[in-house]
């Protein structure tokens, strides 16, 4: 035992000068880190002194809010987008409009035949026959650009008319 006690008596400045070294060496890693926290720190209170909230926390959690908000908004809006376009088109836009003489050399091309579709070529024509006693109108209703009524001429013209139109 007393071996041990010379041995350890021996190293023992050794050991002191080691222990103080790495607690040194501890002592300036502490300094460097509350350095750099007081750095962080700082440049955290400058941020958030400029948005007028107290934490980051609750700016976060309000921006959570709000984003879900919008999200629940574009899906909202995606769907009225997609409701709106199925009408678009059913809405009759293709027109096609073709004037003529009805009657030959007696007058001038007052008659008329419009054709009003929509995407899938369903719709309408409409006629207006001008002569000098009064003017008549027809209305025949379309589906696939065909009429269970009969068509003439002038208002299979219109029809194509309205079927070219982009």
């Amino acid at each position: 035992m007393t071996d041990i006690n010379e041995l350890i008596l021996e190293q023992l400045p050794i050991i002191i000068f080691g222990t103080l070294l790495i607690v040194l060496v501890l002592l300036i890693m502490m300094i460097v880190q509350a350095v750099k926290m007081r750095k962080l720190r700082k440049n955290y209170d400058n941020l958030m002194s400029s948005t007028g909230v107290e934490d980051l926390e609750s700016l976060l959690f309000q921006l959570k809010v709000q984003m879900d908000a919008i999200e629940d908004m574009q899906a909202e809006n995606k769907d009225d987008i997609q409701k709106a376009l199925v009408k678009l088109k059913q809405v009759q836009g293709k027109i096609g409009v073709k004037r003529y003489n009805a009657y030959g050399e007696r007058g001038t091309d007052l008659s008329f035949s419009v054709a009003m579709l929509n995407e899938q070529s369903d719709g309408l024509v409409l006629t207006g026959l001008y002569n000098r006693d009064g003017s008549y109108v027809y209305a025949k209703p379309l589906k696939g650009g065909e009429s269970t009524y009969s068509l003439s001429n002038e208002e299979k013209e219109a029809i194509v008319l309205a079927q070219q139109e982009a």
